[in-house]
């Protein structure tokens, strides 16, 4: 049986307190960095990866009046949340436009399945399609870290 909602936020919470302090006393930019070292030892790259919820540029196409067309053609060039991308590598520092908090989080360095055409994300934005594996926890605990301790 699965555990209540509330429990695994509990435990998630208390996983990245584990790992980078407590809230109140947080230097984002160090806790940060500690959280790239604990993720460039744990994961097993490389590893499939697709997007959480559409990109920064996409929002306009998805949710706005954008049209498909001009989506389509701009898909072609630039990353989409409904690709699958092979996780390569990771780093922190670098920033791309297609990270949408920028220096507050990882680059991660993916390859999209379809063609082959690599991009810069945020490592906050990506989830691992394996929804069993570690990869999976780990990203999603570095997502509710970015989006919470900001």
């Amino acid at each position: 049986m699965n555990e209540p909602r509330n429990e695994q936020i509990d435990e998630q919470l208390q996983r990245i307190e584990s790992l980078v302090g407590a809230s109140d006393d947080l230097d984002y930019r160090a806790a940060a960095h500690k959280f790239c070292e604990h993720l460039r030892q744990h994961l097993v790259l490389p590893c499939e990866v697709t997007g959480i919820e559409d990109f920064n540029w996409e929002e306009y196409y998805v949710i706005g009046p954008g049209s498909r067309k001009e989506y389509d053609q701009l898909w072609q060039t630039q990353p989409s949340y409904q690709d699958n991308y092979d996780l390569k590598s990771i780093e922190f520092g670098p920033v791309s436009r297609w990270m949408l908090f920028g220096a507050s989080d990882i680059a991660a360095h993916v390859r999209r399945n379809a063609d082959g055409k690599k991009f810069v994300l945020g490592l906050s934005e990506p989830r691992a399609t394996d929804e069993n594996s570690l990869n999976h926890r780990l990203l999603d605990d570095f997502a509710t870290f970015v989006a919470n301790y900001r």
